[in-house]
């Protein structure tokens, strides 16, 4: 059988290997190589990553400006018209040179999903929109001009995608809300959870950890990982401890691991806090999972009115990774959060507020019950990249059996 030559077209990122879009878009590249296929990952520009074995990465729009001091992989941030205008011209350039010498495009998500992969099959091949967030003009509109240009071009996606026959989400939350939001049939949603890796992500000694990383063996230690940003909200946490003052348990510490454009307004909350507040900034993947070993209790505070229908859509990853180093976790009752995390048993769910963080705070778990939660969380079902792949590909199949019976 001829080896499937896919290209995983992604729009909207640069290529940086330290942050949670990139490192997704990797990993299932890597395991689609290890089922045979031939991949090549499209990018914006390549900030830095080391690339997995077999995984091929190619520019979008080379001559672009590269940031000066990245702190995620955004690849079409405060870009004008006349810039953006410029770009969807090298993606059409893109395409006319090399989409032909594919059999599938992947399309990650981005402000026109759906238009490349119509493109693909215009060109005779197969194409794939692979979507992990609907983008809502009234919440990300700052303007009236931002929300006018994001309602012109969510119409346009949305036109895009009624047109393709499947769609591939990471939730059955966010399928959902394509149906209730865009009107895409629901037979037309394939569910692909994103995956993790086992290999990296598992339960390590805590004490070898805090040695590891030069952490304090007495602490109660509270930790988040990932970007600091407005929709991964710590600002509820930090306001409470700065308000509790001493009144919060003594022997806390919270370390926060990442960067972020709310990194400021953070270090602000937390010079007003009681209690130790440690920024961390980005750390080497290989790391992090050392980073969640040394915790107590692991944070994924989330914004849910951010996401359509106000609902948790997308497949957070912090929260898997977290769970199967077998660590309990702090989360919103919405969304995947709401079906992963056992309250009580295997973490704890509650709105993102300053009024039941204090409440939580003051009655929080000693470090041997958080532990013992941290077993139960070891034992999450958690599905792996080899079975997002395998998803991914029995999709593609269909999709070129029938391109074929067209033809």
């Amino acid at each position: 059988m001829e080896r499937l030559r896919l290209c995983y077209l992604v729009p909207a990122h640069h290529l940086l290997d330290t942050v949670g879009p990139s490192r997704n878009v990797l990993s299932l590249a890597a395991a689609l190589v290890a089922q045979g296929v031939e991949v090549t990952v499209a990018v914006r520009r390549v900030i830095r990553a080391t690339l997995p074995p077999g995984v091929r990465v190619v520019e979008l729009d080379p001559t672009a400006p590269l940031p000066q001091e990245p702190r995620d992989d955004a690849a079409m941030r405060a870009l004008g018209l006349s810039e953006f205008g410029r770009y969807l011209t090298a993606l059409h350039r893109f395409l006319a040179r090399e989409g032909r010498t594919f059999d599938v495009l992947l399309e990650k998500t981005w402000l026109l999903s759906g238009t490349l992969s119509r493109r693909a099959f215009a060109l005779g091949r197969v194409g794939v929109p692979v979507e992990n967030f609907i983008p809502d003009p009234a919440r990300h509109g700052r303007t009236a001009a931002k929300r006018l240009r994001l309602e012109v071009a969510r119409r346009l996606s949305r036109r895009a995608l009624r047109s393709l026959p499947r769609i591939l989400v990471e939730t059955p939350e966010l399928a959902a809300a394509f149906t209730r939001t865009h009107g895409i049939p629901p037979e037309r949603l394939v569910v692909m959870p994103l995956g993790i890796d086992r290999s990296r992500f598992r339960p390590r000694p805590q004490a070898e950890a805090r040695a590891r990383l030069g952490l304090p063996q007495d602490r109660r230690i509270l930790l988040y990982v990932g970007v600091l940003d407005a929709t991964h909200d710590l600002e509820p946490l930090l306001a409470a401890l700065a308000a509790m003052g001493a009144e919060a348990p003594a022997d806390l510490e919270v370390h926060l691991v990442g960067d972020g454009p709310q990194r400021g307004t953070y270090e602000a909350l937390a010079r007003a806090c009681a209690r130790p507040v440690r920024f961390h900034g980005r750390r080497p993947h290989e790391e992090v999972p050392w980073w969640i070993a040394a915790a107590d209790l692991a944070l994924a505070p989330y914004r849910a009115e951010v996401f359509a229908g106000g609902e948790l859509g997308y497949a957070t990853m912090k929260l898997p990774e977290y769970l199967a180093v077998g660590r309990p976790v702090v989360s919103v009752p919405s969304g995947r959060p709401a079906k992963l995390i056992r309250h009580g048993e295997s973490g704890f769910l509650f709105p993102n507020r300053l009024h039941e963080w204090q409440a939580f705070l003051r009655a929080l778990p000693a470090r041997e019950r958080l532990a013992a939660m941290g077993e139960v969380a070891a034992r999450t079902p958690l599905p792996g990249w080899r079975e997002t792949a395998r998803i991914c590909l029995d999709v593609c199949r269909e999709l070129l059996a029938l391109r074929r019976e067209a033809a």
